[in-house]
């Protein structure tokens, strides 16, 4: 392909990554692999250059662009090389007409870049949440330690105790080491959420949001294998990556429950003031993961942040009948904004006598609230939110 003809297909695949933002469809990265699968002629260089183009694209756009050519231009106001690809030629780009239209840019729409400022994610803050996330590994400590590792490139120590980071892209899931389940892809951060639980042997754990398991697997491994690990979802399809990933891992879940929205405690009445700790990975806007998901900020809308915040509220409340008299639960979103946050930490401590914060010893992180936060500006992670709650005797 010509350098205009991977301008033009970036412009189409904008189109629909744009069109599917507007209408909740498939995300970004899955709407390139099908293009990929569905243009072979399209070589290794040509995929290379046209994932960067279309992502440089949807950075630097805040709002919603009006299509994917209004995107386009607005990258290459930000790279003027971009600019003499628009030539007319054969499978390129039209010409740049006089006043066409390009994009706005910013951090996000204006609504939502102003309540991240209002909860202190401005400036620099802000900018880097737009930045290109590193890859970072967990080391299993069921299979391996991190200071014996081999690995085929050469990875750095992040902050988290088995943490490794790698450069973008590298091709872990082909390495024996993830095959044979010593390493599990984890961002250090989400490695640190997990640190702040302190599970131990021996212990009665249950992370109530477990998804696809990566922090279930993580506190596997801080256990040793050693007590009562349950792992618990609404989503069946999610759930269900768990068992192989585990063993894989060699980790042992003592049961994988299934909830039924707005009935969790009836699944889970066997643990009812029973848990050392729970984990409450809350669903929540992933405004911290948008280094991996930039386009996740065109699709958020103040009704779903009101929803989440309902839903938050919810887990927490079922939370606190899971925990024994001196247990803890650990709150956790991706999120950098407050009322995914701190306020939703203060709420639940104002409404139940006798709960307090504990907030988790962490190598990174700065304290908001009752709790801690991780940025990808201060501390190099994806944005997090952590709070350590401990219920009493």
């Amino acid at each position: 392909m010509t350098p205009a003809a991977r301008v033009q297909s970036s412009i189409e695949l904008l189109d629909s990554v744009i069109e599917a933002a507007r209408t909740k469809g498939a995300p970004a990265d899955r709407i390139l692999a099908e293009w990929f699968r569905n243009n072979r002629f399209a070589g290794s260089k040509d995929r290379r250059a046209i994932r960067e183009l279309v992502y440089g694209a949807i950075r630097a756009c805040g709002p919603l662009p009006e299509n994917g050519r209004a995107a386009m231009l607005r990258l290459a106001q930000e790279d003027a090389a971009l600019t003499g690809l628009f030539d007319g030629s054969n499978y390129g780009p039209a010409a740049i007409g006089p006043g066409e239209a390009v994009a706005e840019g910013g951090i996000a729409p204006a609504w939502l870049a102003d309540r991240l400022s209002a909860s202190d994610i401005a400036g620099p803050d802000a900018e880097a949440l737009l930045g290109r996330a590193p890859l970072d590994i967990r080391v299993n400590t069921l299979k391996a330690s991190r200071d014996d590792l081999e690995l085929p490139a050469e990875a750095r120590p992040v902050e988290a105790p088995q943490g490794l980071r790698l450069p973008p892209g590298t091709p872990v899931e082909q390495w024996p080491a993830y095959q044979d389940g010593l390493i599990e892809v984890q961002d250090g951060g989400s490695q640190l959420a997990c640190e702040a639980v302190a599970a131990r042997p021996g212990e009665t754990v249950i992370d109530l949001c477990a998804g696809a398991g990566g922090k279930t697997l993580a506190l596997a491994a801080a256990m040793a294998n050693g007590g009562t690990l349950v792992a618990a979802d609404t989503d069946r399809g999610r759930l269900s990556h768990l068992a192989p990933r585990a063993e894989r891992a060699g980790a042992l879940i003592a049961e994988t429950v299934l909830l039924d929205p707005g009935r969790e405690l009836a699944a889970l009445e066997a643990w009812r003031g029973k848990a050392d700790a729970v984990l409450v990975d809350a669903p929540c806007s992933g405004t911290g993961t948008w280094r991996r998901n930039p386009e996740a900020r065109w699709r958020l809308t103040p009704d779903e942040l009101e929803r989440f915040a309902k839903t938050q509220a919810h887990l927490l409340e079922i939370t606190s009948e899971l925990v024994r008299p001196g247990g803890r639960l650990v709150y956790v979103v991706c999120s950098l904004l407050d009322g995914e946050g701190t306020d939703r930490v203060a709420a639940f401590l104002a409404a139940h006598e006798g709960w307090r914060a504990e907030p988790p010893e962490l190598p990174l992180g700065r304290a908001r609230g009752s709790g801690l936060r991780l940025t990808p500006f201060h501390d190099g992670t994806d944005g997090f939110f952590i709070a350590r709650l401990e219920k009493p005797c």
